[in-house]
């Protein structure tokens, strides 16, 4: 973990709810696909966890959605500088990958899998990616995951774009490996049910202090008590304890 103090370079809407950040700043303590960093905000108490969703140089890629004062915040900011801890969650594990790995996303959940999408990739990897909205506004970086040499399948809800559904529907056509996945609890259950393979899925959870100090994320698993923020938010599917 690296605390600093990072340039906002720009600042833009993709669509009603979600923004994408760029800022510069020491991108050092940033070793995996699938961290986070925690943003200090003014007249906040607590930062803001918000996911990498690309890291390069000394150029960091967030992509967040407006559902706070602390966000609504960010949204309003164009230039200035935001002090950030950086490296913060374990991320994932590419290793495991086998050739043709599987990556699912749901809303706000897809903005980590680019990195790794770029990374496995680059690792020589064959990579498949559904990404999962309500409707066809809400859909972005469809075409980023495409530029990257992804094969790409887009579900709505609604059926409004891409194949009607959810993300699980659109897993049944596809060969896979491996399971990377991140997105809300519900989505996380079914793809956990449906996926032929071992795999990654990251959480989220409220978090105080975000890099284990609190306890305030820690969740029950076979092999323990984690903290989601210190060793997840990323955890290996035969590890995972379902609540009922």
């Amino acid at each position: 973990m690296k605390q600093g103090l990072f340039q906002v370079v720009a600042n833009e809407q993709l669509t009603e709810t979600v923004w994408k950040m760029d800022l510069v700043g020491d991108l050092s303590a940033v070793t995996a696909s699938g961290q986070f960093v925690n943003i200090q905000l003014d007249g906040n108490f607590l930062r803001r966890p918000i996911s990498v969703c690309d890291a390069a140089d000394d150029r960091l890629t967030l992509v967040y959605k407006v559902v706070g004062k602390g966000t609504e915040q960010m949204s309003r900011m164009q230039g200035g500088t935001l002090d950030l801890l950086t490296g913060l969650g374990n991320g994932y594990d590419i290793s495991l990958a086998g050739d043709h790995p599987l990556l699912l996303g749901g809303g706000v959940g897809v903005p980590p899998l680019y990195m790794l999408c770029k990374q496995l990739i680059a690792a020589g990897k064959s990579v498949s990616v559904i990404l999962g909205f309500n409707t066809k506004a809400e859909v972005f970086y469809e075409e980023e995951f495409r530029r990257l040499g992804a094969d790409v399948t887009v579900t709505t809800v609604d059926g409004s774009y891409g194949t009607k559904g959810f993300v699980t529907d659109a897993m049944r056509d596809i060969d896979y490996t491996y399971v990377y996945t991140c997105g809300p609890e519900p989505m996380l259950k079914a793809v956990f049910k449906a996926a032929k393979t071992s795999g990654q899925f990251s959480f989220e959870e409220r978090m105080g202090c975000g890099f284990g100090a609190c306890m305030g994320c820690s969740c029950k698993t076979i092999t323990g008590y984690k903290r989601i923020c210190k060793e997840g938010p990323v955890l290996k599917k035969e590890e995972i304890l379902w609540a009922d």
